[in-house]
């Protein structure tokens, strides 16, 4: 931290505290002059952006998120908390593993995963939209997988 006085750039903390800004302000006094000055660090925030199939990016929105994931269970027996709980479970995969960007795929795919293990019929109705299911033989298709991993889970 460079002293405005002096520039130099050798300085102590004298006093810290937190302000209503989430901020925190430091008094500092330098150790060339000796004179005093105040200091505000204000935490940068660097919203995170979701990279479309098509290269735009847009703001992360849990909000629209929430709102694919409520379609994919409408009239299914999913209470909001459970909702609440895939929301934030795919937030925090992502929140761990991206810093500024991340692709919509691995969003799309998280909410699969989270939704093939609350409700089948909520997780192929997710998919066809997130996946673009073109016709009845995409749903069947994703169905008999659906069977064969069930089958293979109930076997072990």
């Amino acid at each position: 931290m460079l002293c405005p006085f002096c520039r130099q750039g050798e300085s102590k903390v004298v006093d810290s505290r937190g302000s209503q800004e989430f901020a925190i302000r430091r008094r500092r006094e330098c150790l060339h002059c000796g004179r005093r000055f105040t200091t505000y660090e204000k935490m940068e925030e660097s919203p995170l952006k979701v990279i479309k199939k098509d290269g735009t990016r847009v703001p992360f929105d849990r909000e629209r998120m929430r709102i694919g994931i409520e379609r994919a269970c409408y009239k299914r027996p999913i209470s909001p908390d459970q909702v609440e709980q895939v929301i934030n479970q795919v937030e925090h995969n992502v929140y761990e593993l991206f810093e500024r960007e991340v692709p919509s795929r691995f969003i799309g795919e998280k909410v699969c995963e989270q939704l093939k293990m609350l409700d089948q019929v909520a997780f192929v109705r997710f998919a066809s939209v997130y996946r673009s299911f073109q016709d009845v033989n995409d749903f069947v298709e994703e169905l008999q997988m659906l069977r064969v991993r069930n089958k293979q889970t109930h076997d072990d």
